[in-house]
């Protein structure tokens, strides 16, 4: 290897394509705008959208009211609850979203109450649309402030005390520090929003070094020119790694910078948790990303030079994205834990171990693991890369 050739060419595809506007776009304004977009817009839409929710007034029927006076005049008074009146079609309007929920009283409501009896009520909604299911929620609060009253009269006919009915009680108190539990949050989306980063970041660059060159015709020229293929292929490879680096280290320090200056507003997202990353965990993150980074600039140029022009590249790069982004995907259900076996699963661990660092933990041979399994991935890209470029089929497919 030439390192002083390799340098040329690293210099020389750097500043050309620095020069292109959607480069610098995607290395510097893109990741730096993003943090402050997700986290004070995010931030002021749920806030404001909680608090609509809290004084909303939910339409909702009552059918068969008259079977139970003391309930449905509970419900009545309810302030999130706006009674309708009672109609055939109450099923039709759910369906229709004109109607929130109905509430349906069965025969002799309130006799079976006072009469010591379980009456079942039924609740009309609509399953799995949000404001169907809140305007339940209400309901049941009333109905489970209603069900409170009956049983502390029926205990006090008996004449027993209240905690008859819970001879033990349970209280939860968690043991997790408030930054753990909103890092915790945090961790769902973070880590997938890096490995995005990072892949998108060497996107552009490694398609347009290699089939954009192919597509203006230079490459033929830089081939015939006294550098040899690997520092031709080590000088572009860098200004791909340089790019994605950038692209997460600027997205980084977005984060960093906004969860520092809003953080009212990070506090709307976490539900009054304050979160902050310390040092010694972006480092460790950031370098996991390496050869992260090693591996997606690798992949993409070797893919990138089988094609015949850019679009042809954006089409194969297009494809290769719905794997790349399915593991770190899958990194973000619940459940999904880092273990040894997914510690050698490629995107899916460095997504794993990112979420176990915004939790506060630092499995440091965990850690290791990924590390390496990610350099082994890193170091077959970069051979295959290599191969690519040494193959003439390949550089010349017209």
């Amino acid at each position: 290897m030439n390192w002083n050739e390799m340098l040329v060419v690293f210099r020389k595809e750097l500043k050309d394509l620095l020069r292109d506007r959607r480069t610098l776009f995607g290395m510097f304004f893109f990741p730096l705008v993003l943090f402050p977009i997700l986290t004070v817009g995010f931030g002021t839409v749920e806030k404001k959208t909680r608090a609509k929710v809290e004084q909303e007034r939910f339409p909702v029927m009552l059918l068969h009211a008259e079977q139970a006076p003391a309930l449905a005049e509970k419900l009545r008074a309810s302030r999130n609850l706006l009674i309708l009146p009672e109609a055939a079609d109450f099923a039709a309007r759910i369906n229709e979203k004109q109607l929130r929920a109905a509430v349906e009283f069965p025969p002799d409501f309130e006799k079976q109450i006072l009469g010591g009896g379980r009456p079942k009520l039924r609740i009309h909604y609509f399953a799995a649309e949000i404001r169907s299911e809140n305007a339940v929620d209400k309901i049941e609060d009333v109905v489970n402030a209603y069900r409170k009253d009956v049983l502390d009269a029926r205990m006090a006919a008996a004449h027993l005390p209240a905690a008859a009915l819970t001879p033990i009680e349970t209280k939860r108190e968690s043991v997790a520090a408030p930054e753990k539990v909103a890092g915790s949050k945090l961790a769902l989306i973070l880590p997938y929003m890096i490995i995005l980063l990072c892949l998108t970041g060497a996107m552009h660059p490694a398609m347009d070094l290699t089939a954009g060159e192919k597509e203006r015709g230079t490459m033929e020229t830089l081939l015939a020119s006294a550098v040899g293929r690997r520092e031709i292929v080590a000088g572009k490879f860098l200004v791909v790694l340089c790019v994605s680096l950038t692209t997460t280290v600027m997205s980084m320090l977005s984060y960093l910078t906004t969860m520092f200056f809003a953080k009212d507003y990070a506090q709307d997202m976490f539900r009054g948790k304050s979160y902050s990353l310390g040092i010694d965990a972006a480092l460790t993150i950031l370098l996991l990303v390496l050869p992260l980074a090693i591996f997606f600039a690798a992949t993409l140029l070797a893919m990138s030079i089988a094609a015949k022009s850019y679009k042809e590249a954006q089409q194969q790069i297009g494809s290769l994205m719905i794997f790349a982004f399915l593991p770190a995907i899958v990194g973000m259900i619940p459940g999904i834990e880092l273990t040894p076996k997914t510690a050698v699963i490629p995107i899916l661990n460095v997504s794993l171990v990112a979420k176990e660092i915004f939790t506060g933990n630092l499995p440091w041979p965990m850690i290791g693991m990924v590390f390496l399994a990610t350099c082994v991935y890193a170091a077959f890209a970069l051979n295959a890369a290599l191969s690519r470029f040494q193959n003439e089929s390949v550089m010349f497919r017209g």
